[in-house]
């Protein structure tokens, strides 16, 4: 897709130097004019647009579509665990330690004990892990942004995007 639009776009870029050299004193309006009737520039750029906004629905869909999905593999994964709560249960008060079925055979095992932290304060520094600095980028953008002088920072070059409104 980008190939097409920038052979049009060189297209476009000698047309208008060869219109420059031959008709200097020819207006902006007038060049833009007899440019858009020599090439398919415009047209072209409105088709990218329109696929650009295309593809920003079907984006919005599916990221829709995933959270969905994750919900759904949520409401799953607390349906694994209340089942297999629920067959421990009913095989402790039952006093069932093992079931063998073709397909499965279930256990009921003691699991090993979990832990609790009551009090972190109260805890030695044997155990715990140290953490390195993270840099705060948004405070540091913003900083930047407001004229701070930070050394070892700057702001880039903005450069130029495109705004497409569809309302």
């Amino acid at each position: 897709m980008d190939q097409p639009i920038m052979r049009e776009l060189a297209h476009h870029e000698y047309f208008r130097a060869q219109l420059v050299e031959r008709f200097p004193d020819a207006d902006e309006e007038t060049l833009h004019d007899t440019l858009e009737g020599l090439t398919d520039l415009r047209e072209m750029m409105v088709a990218v647009a329109r696929s650009q906004q295309e593809d920003r629905v079907l984006a919005l869909a599916l990221r829709a579509r995933i959270e969905e999905m994750q919900e759904r593999l949520r409401r799953f994964d607390h349906a694994v665990d209340r089942k297999r709560d629920l067959l421990a249960t009913v095989m402790e008060r039952a006093e069932i330690g093992k079931i063998t079925e073709c397909d499965l055979t279930l256990y009921l095992r003691q699991s090993p004990p979990p832990l609790v932290v009551t009090d972190e304060d109260a805890i030695g520094e044997d155990y715990w892990k140290p953490q390195p600095p993270k840099l705060d980028r948004r405070k540091l953008l913003d900083d930047l942004k407001s004229g701070a002088d930070v050394p070892g920072a700057c702001l880039g070059n903005g450069g130029q995007t495109i705004s497409v409104r569809v309302k």
